[in-house]
């Protein structure tokens, strides 16, 4: 049998190449899988996928399906975000972003996965980023049903929402929360 250098070569290539594969593999599947605290969406699939099987409980579903109350609460936190943006020095405006948060029983945020939408206002994903981080140490939803919950929604900065209620006494629709 006669083979030529090229062919070797090739051979070389092909086995250590699967070699060097299979190796790969093997420490991916021992890599760390724990779900950072905040994250893009589109990174950590699996692990973001599991959280929201664990995390099954809906804002909606955890505010009793009052709708205004859920809207209320949202929006309550999304102002909480942007007070704790500009003591924290980061300038949100023009920023509209789409958010799944991850609550705990208590009210504490576990997990916040966020992407910019493509009419945001360019904004440092690092700096954001740590941010986030930094204020979900200390913010604690107004909200604890006794189970872990979470929301999938959107925000836009500076946070303009209000919720219109009827006035009982006059029949005419005014601001409140």
């Amino acid at each position: 049998m006669n083979l030529s250098f090229k062919t070797l070569f090739i051979i070389f290539l092909v086995i250590f190449g699967l070699q060097s594969v299979s190796a790969s593999d093997r420490v991916l599947i021992y890599a760390d899988t724990t779900l950072p605290q905040v994250f893009l969406i589109g990174e950590f699939e699996s692990e973001y996928e599991a959280a929201i099987e664990e995390y099954s409980t809906l804002l909606l579903t955890a505010c009793e399906m009052d709708m205004e109350l859920a809207y209320s609460k949202w929006v309550s936190m999304l102002e909480e975000i942007e007070i704790a943006s500009e003591n924290y020095g980061l300038d949100l405006k023009g920023v509209k972003i789409w958010l799944n948060v991850f609550w705990e029983p208590n009210g504490s945020i576990s997990h916040l996965a966020y992407y910019l939408k493509p009419i945001s206002r360019n904004v440092d994903l690092e700096e954001l980023e740590s941010f986030f981080v930094e204020f979900i140490q200390s913010y604690r939803f107004p909200l604890g049903p006794g189970e872990k919950f979470s929301h999938f929604g959107t925000a836009s900065f500076p946070v303009f929402a209000k919720i219109m209620q009827p006035d009982k006494t006059q029949g005419n629709v005014t601001n409140g929360q």
